[in-house]
């Protein structure tokens, strides 16, 4: 029997609970939290210094729904100063050999290397991913680190042949300048590095805005990379932060200042920065919802929110699913929820369309290999997908022009977990952005092609004469 898997991205949201009063960080417990200079209260701007002074968010535990610390927001007009700050680094930071750049970020890779079980622990706590898995993000930050060290000492454009004599044609790559970082809850450390470390070895200075749910994260990473600028006297600013909610979101992405802005979450959310964007001709990149499909004998589940989860059940039965085990929600402290397999619905059904980012997987049986592909590419999201198979043949059609239209196209492999070396992101709904390896770092920068005249002469293209 062949089925089409179509698993749901992992996700846990933090419900906040008014009645909790004791913070974690205060139960010797939880003393580790200290270790990343984190206290009860915490300032959530930095701009080569702490600050804050806006709404007081408590950060909560999605496990137990426990309260962890407090995180003091930015303000409009602290977003307004730190943007000022982090375009005056910028002006020192261009100056600086990129070789330079990628010894610093190999700093900030050691740095993040004594810190990753901590930090690694801190995720688990407030994002509600598994310890490893939460290593597991902050090992891809360091790996792009080392990747964008070797970077540093590769960028470049060709040198092109010139149809005139006496001229040389080449690409020349800048830095476009300051990169906006708006980062999901989901993966609170590892997309922040992607782009930061690229970001920072193409000489662009970073403003990073993470999710409202995560905001511990968010100020733990930038004290680490904040002690690196700060050793090696360089303006802090150079890597700032603004903790905050759609209101410095919607600043960034109307921001004319703002060179680069990149931007992970929902589809729906991401529609709306990108028209933002388009309005004053910015550059974007955009890494949105996805709808995975693998092509195998299999089962797969994960972790999510509950009103969500019981929703889509619920749409999957109106719909013509049927329940074959899980459904539940789990009767214990968080939020926790069983894994869940839904069958018989058709590949159309509306639900099977839709990223719910809850730990459903819907089983779908197909006839014939065009049959799978076309259902495969049919959603709107187009981030990663994967087929189970020996057959050489098949695999090549897979990754051919009628094969998979996603940007992560797997075989033999599930659709999560790529490697940094690649370029990360997806097509369609999924918004087109490339992040981490291969060319992605050309996201980040601005080419020029220029023509240099060492003649004595002045011809002009085509063979174009005005006499």
């Amino acid at each position: 029997i062949r089925l089409l898997l179509r698993n749901k991205l992992p996700s846990v949201h933090c419900q906040q609970s008014a009645a909790m009063s004791g913070l974690l960080i205060n139960q010797p417990k939880y003393s580790w939290l200290k270790e990343l200079g984190l206290s009860e209260d915490n300032p959530g701007v930095y701009n080569g210094s702490w600050g804050g002074s806006g709404e007081v968010i408590t950060s909560y535990c999605p496990a137990n729904n426990e309260p962890i610390a407090r995180v003091t927001q930015a303000t409009l007009a602290e977003y307004e100063e730190t943007v000022q700050k982090t375009r005056e680094a910028w002006e020192m930071w261009a100056d600086i050999p990129a070789p330079k750049r990628g010894e610093i970020v190999r700093q900030i890779g050691d740095a993040l290397r004594k810190k990753i079980k901590v930090l690694g622990s801190l995720v688990s706590l407030e994002m509600g991913k598994i310890y490893v898995e939460g290593v597991g993000e902050v090992q891809e930050y360091v790996d792009v680190c080392d990747y964008a060290v070797g970077l540093s000492r590769m960028i470049g454009g060709p040198v092109l042949p010139s149809e005139r004599p006496g001229h040389a044609l080449i690409e020349q790559w800048n830095p476009v300048g300051l990169v906006g970082i708006i980062t999901a809850f989901n993966f609170p450390v590892a997309v922040y590095g992607w782009n930061n470390a690229i970001a920072l070895t193409c000489g662009n200075v970073c403003l990073w805005k993470g999710a409202p749910t995560t905001p511990l994260t968010s100020v733990a990473v930038t004290k680490i990379v904040a002690e690196v600028l700060e050793q090696n006297n360089l303006p802090g600013a150079i890597c700032s932060m603004t903790c905050g909610g759609a209101d410095i979101g919607t600043a960034m992405a109307k921001d004319e200042r703002v060179d680069l802005l990149s931007f992970t979450g929902s589809t729906h959310v991401g529609k709306m920065v990108a028209m933002m964007v388009q309005e004053r001709f910015g550059r974007k990149l955009l890494e949105l919802g996805g709808n995975n499909a693998i092509i195998v004998i299999a089962k797969a589940y994960k972790q999510v929110p509950v009103d969500q989860y019981l929703a889509a059940i619920e749409q999957a039965k109106q719909q013509g699913g049927t329940l074959i085990c899980g459904g539940k929600v789990m009767d214990r402290p968080g939020n926790y929820v069983e894994p869940t397999i839904i069958t018989g619905l058709a590949h159309d059904a509306l639900i099977v369309h839709t990223e719910t980012f809850v730990p459903i997987l819907y089983v779908l049986k197909f006839k014939t290999e065009e049959e799978a592909f076309a259902w495969n590419n049919e959603v709107q999201q187009g981030l990663s997908s994967s087929i189970f198979t020996k057959d050489l043949g098949r695999v090549f059609r897979w990754l051919g022009p009628k094969g998979s239209d996603c940007g992560i196209v797997n075989v033999n492999i599930p659709t999560s977990g790529a490697e940094i070396g690649g370029a990360f992101g997806g097509e369609k709904h999924t918004g087109g952005g490339r992040e981490s390896g291969s060319d992605s770092w050309k996201q980040y920068m601005r080419r020029s092609t220029c023509t240099i005249n060492y003649s004595k002469d002045l011809p002009l293209a085509q063979g174009i004469k005005f006499e």
